[in-house]
């Protein structure tokens, strides 16, 4: 494949304006691209208003919203949560900065393997067919250290360019609200739980997270790919919020549902980690995003991970109630996101596979007589 091929199966923007065709290695199979008149999840609004000001009755009410959610599908939708409107808009105003880089500009800044940090057009460094029709930007955060704004601010000023100064103030006041976001909703799982309240806020409160931006090309032809195949998040919790294009599209019920885009709401769902912490209580559902013949689509995902290091084990009061037995081995989040760097594509059975990898099944030996 010549210099010029490559480029454009990295940015499919960029393909898009030379091409009508689209190549092989962007679409996907039939199962995957089932075509039908989508319901809208009927996922729950929940209100945070009465969290935050520690109204107790507002609070259980929330619990039980969230918990309904969470056994069945793990997606929730949250308003009142905090982050300032002008900042959302802020934020959302440099992605379109970002992806307008010059094509050469967004190959430097590429993210390197196994790395978190950088651009990535289309996965392109990682896969070779079933690319999705999307171009992402992402950078890590760190909980609990005075250090991480700086670190993000000079990542956007020293490798990115000067000229991004403002971003990368932008981004690290937003993660900083995601962060206070995230913490407040661990204590209402705890909560829906029923376990300690501020048992997952420790538990997290020196964690990573994952700051991606994404961005979604028009398409000639979207019902041959997908912005983003049919998954399960790794991570421990998602907080997307995304434009009002709309594209996001969860499989529950045994049908995919569409997401309602709100401009007042952030998407929250429950990831494998966290499924693994309840053990299974909670729901890590497979979902995905489409895109648009006639509209781009934009959208920013905050991934919540624990340290690197951290052992994952279920609660042990969930493990007594619901099974009686635990359902996972213990992991560390460094093991599982090494794993769906490096070893496999996440999908909908990611952590079967992972625990597979992770625990190869013992040798069996024959003695002779």
């Amino acid at each position: 494949m010549d210099s010029s091929s490559s480029t454009l199966l990295c940015n499919p923007s960029s393909f898009q304006t030379k091409q009508n065709i689209l190549p092989a290695q962007f679409m996907w199979p039939k199962d995957d691209l089932v075509n039908e008149v989508y319901e809208e999840l009927n996922e729950p609004l929940i209100d945070l208003a009465g969290f935050f000001s520690g109204n107790s009755g507002e609070t259980i009410k929330a619990s039980k919203l969230l918990h309904t959610a969470c056994i069945n599908h793990g997606f929730f939708q949250v308003k009142n949560h905090g982050v300032e409107e002008w900042l959302i808009s802020a934020a959302h105003r440099e992605v379109d900065a970002l992806f307008k880089l010059r094509n050469d500009k967004k190959m430097s800044l590429k993210r390197k393997a196994g790395s978190i940090w950088g651009y990535s057009g289309a996965h392109s460094d990682r896969y070779s067919s079933k690319l999705p029709w999307k171009e992402t930007f992402s950078f890590r955060y760190d909980y609990g250290s005075s250090a991480t704004n700086e670190m993000v601010h000079e990542y956007f000023t020293s490798v990115i360019g000067t000229e991004f100064e403002e971003a990368g103030i932008v981004y690290q006041w937003y993660c900083a609200a995601m962060e206070k976001l995230s913490l407040a909703i661990f204590e209402l799982l705890a909560i829906s739980l029923g376990v300690e309240q501020q048992h997952f806020k420790k538990f997290f409160e020196d964690g990573t997270s994952i700051m991606r931006c994404n961005y979604y090309p028009r398409c000639n032809d979207p019902g041959l790919t997908l912005g983003t195949g049919p998954h399960t998040d790794p991570t421990a919790l998602t907080i997307l919020h995304q434009d009002q294009v709309g594209g996001l599209q969860v499989f529950a019920g045994n049908k995919w549902q569409s997401v309602h885009p709100r401009h007042d709401a952030f998407v929250v769902n429950i990831g494998d980690t966290f499924k693994a912490l309840t053990n299974g209580i909670y729901k890590s559902c497979m979902h995905r995003a489409v895109v648009n013949k006639e509209l781009e689509r934009k959208s920013l995902v905050y991934f919540v991970c624990p340290r690197d290091d951290k052992i994952v084990r279920a609660v042990e009061d969930l493990v007594d109630k619901e099974y009686g037995t635990r359902m996972y081995p213990d992991f560390t989040w460094s093991d599982l996101f090494t794993f769906t760097q490096t070893h496999y594509r996440a999908d909908n059975s990611t952590l079967v596979s992972f625990f597979s990898w992770l625990l190869p099944a013992p040798t069996t030996s024959t003695s002779q007589v």
